[in-house]
């Protein structure tokens, strides 16, 4: 565990605290992810399983944890609720960033940890609560207007892990599960991890059989924001869930997660369905009226039948929600297959 009494520590602290002052040379932010499959889980945890070290790869950097950290912190709510799920919080010292409600079985555990911000705290907020494990959802996290590199984190002896399925293009839900299996791995928590991985496929698969036989799939244009050019969904996690829903992104073709296109673009493109992403300062009513109300649109199919979903952020980032947020999506896309 992480001492903050030793005197090395508190010496490479005063160095992180100066290079933070200065800047940190390295931002995560802009970094490459290289993603790679987890390493094998161990189905028995044993007391030697749980002494040994455990090497992974994470957002292109070798990461190696002896032990289990004691003292973690999350930057982002699908990574704490991935913790909570797992029911580590009593290895947690403290959390923030929540884009929406915490899901209502995890908040009794989630009440007990300390929320040290709104959004990504100070360095030196950070550095307060003496972390030894830091765990981010967004490359963000980690960048100049999170809490520093994993590279610095790392000299001051404090470990990190990024989120790979939130970090590279076109994810699947296995790509979650495979970071599941690593912080199962991390925490030497891996029958926990198997169990919550299984309780997923298990809900998401009830799911899929009421979809039943797509012949073929509804054309779907996301809508995050914008109102003179539309930021939308492009090659991301969100296109696999709709593709698992039975349906298609209709800009599924653009080699990266988000991207802004034209109204010209989605109208070309003729969208039977539109969801709208819940989140931020305007509201889904909001969203709703722009876009039932904006006259180049009012030719779709879409618009033309007032086929719009609502999919909270919370539940189109990548962790525990995925069988809700397919759920949702199933059940905009055809809902005479879920009455």
């Amino acid at each position: 565990m992480f001492k903050a009494n030793k005197t090395h520590t508190v010496m490479k602290r005063l160095a992180f605290g100066i290079m933070t002052a200065a800047m940190f040379l390295v931002s995560a932010c802009g970094s490459t992810t290289t993603t790679q499959a987890p390493a094998k889980t161990e189905q028995t945890a044993t007391p030697a399983a749980e002494s040994k070290s455990v090497t992974l790869t994470n957002n292109g950097i070798e990461m190696t944890y002896p032990k289990a950290p004691e003292r973690a912190v999350t930057l982002n709510q699908h990574v704490t609720e991935i913790m909570l799920a797992l029911g580590l919080a009593d290895k947690m010292v403290g959390t923030a960033y929540l884009d929406d409600q915490i899901l209502p079985e995890l908040k009794a555990d989630y009440d007990k940890v300390p929320v040290l911000s709104d959004k990504y705290p100070t360095k030196e907020v950070l550095l307060a609560a003496n972390p030894d494990f830091v765990y981010a959802g967004w490359k963000s996290g980690f960048g100049e207007k999170g809490v520093g590199s994993m590279q610095d984190l790392e000299k001051v002896g404090i470990k990190s892990y990024l989120q790979e399925s939130s970090s590279k293009p076109g994810p699947t839900i296995d790509d979650v599960f495979a970071d599941i299996t690593n912080i199962g791995r991390i925490f030497r928590v891996e029958d926990k991890a198997n169990d919550l991985i299984n309780k997923m496929k298990s809900e998401m698969d009830q799911t899929i059989s009421k979809i039943g036989k797509v012949d073929e799939p509804l054309k779907v244009f996301v809508y995050d924001n914008g109102e003179d050019k539309p930021f939308t969904a492009a090659n991301n996690y969100m296109t696999s869930l709709i593709k698992t829903a039975g349906g298609k992104n209709i800009f599924d073709d653009i080699q990266k997660g988000w991207a802004e296109v034209s109204w010209e673009q989605v109208v070309s493109r003729n969208p039977d369905v539109i969801i709208a992403v819940d989140y931020g300062d305007r509201t889904v009513d909001q969203k709703r009226n722009f876009l039932l109300t904006k006259k180049e649109l009012a030719d779709i199919p879409a618009i033309k039948n007032q086929r719009l979903v609502v999919l909270p952020l919370s539940a189109a980032s990548e962790g525990v929600r995925a069988p809700i947020a397919l759920k949702i999506l199933a059940e905009g896309l055809y809902p005479d297959q879920f009455k």
